[in-house]
């Protein structure tokens, strides 16, 4: 490169960097948020535990000891994974937990097309959109969505 010219791949290189970092902050951001509604709700959980090849879920509830325990009931299991945004990462959960058939995932990703949720509900991944971010979904869709405080009381009534 001589002087006068832009590094355009250098700058490509950089620009991604920072944009990956600010995304694993507000990632990061959200779980830690997600935890202290835990927290505040008295709900028991494990955070990013290890599961089959050394998968970390975000949250399993009840936790790692009711997962690993054979005699501990499927279907008081649940499993909760945080996305910020979905769009073809929601696809990561699915080899999460084997054990729970149904993913749970938080985002807070508005408007999801019709096709990616009839794509997530056949993989079993149920979402879970905070009440005023449902407001950007279909009519449809929002009854196949659950609200947070529809979440803790689900984990609630198995723990």
């Amino acid at each position: 490169m001589t002087a006068g010219q832009a590094d355009v791949d250098g700058f490509v290189s950089f620009s991604l960097a920072v944009q990956n970092r600010r995304k694993s902050r507000v990632g990061h951001a959200l779980e830690h948020h997600t935890d202290f509604v835990f927290e505040a709700n008295d709900i028991r959980r494990s955070r990013t535990p290890l599961t089959e090849n050394r998968i970390k879920p975000d949250f399993l509830l009840p936790g790692i000891d009711e997962y690993w325990s054979n005699e501990f009931p499927v279907e008081r299991l649940t499993i909760l994974a945080v996305k910020s945004t979905c769009k073809d990462r929601w696809r990561q959960i699915l080899t999460e937990a084997k054990r729970i058939p149904t993913k749970h995932l938080l985002t807070f990703e508005p408007g999801i097309s019709s096709q990616q949720m009839v794509e997530m509900m056949a993989h079993r991944v149920r979402l879970v959109v905070p009440s005023p971010i449902q407001l950007t979904y279909s009519s449809d869709q929002r009854n196949e969505l659950m609200s947070v405080a529809q979440f803790i009381d689900l984990v609630r009534s198995k723990q």
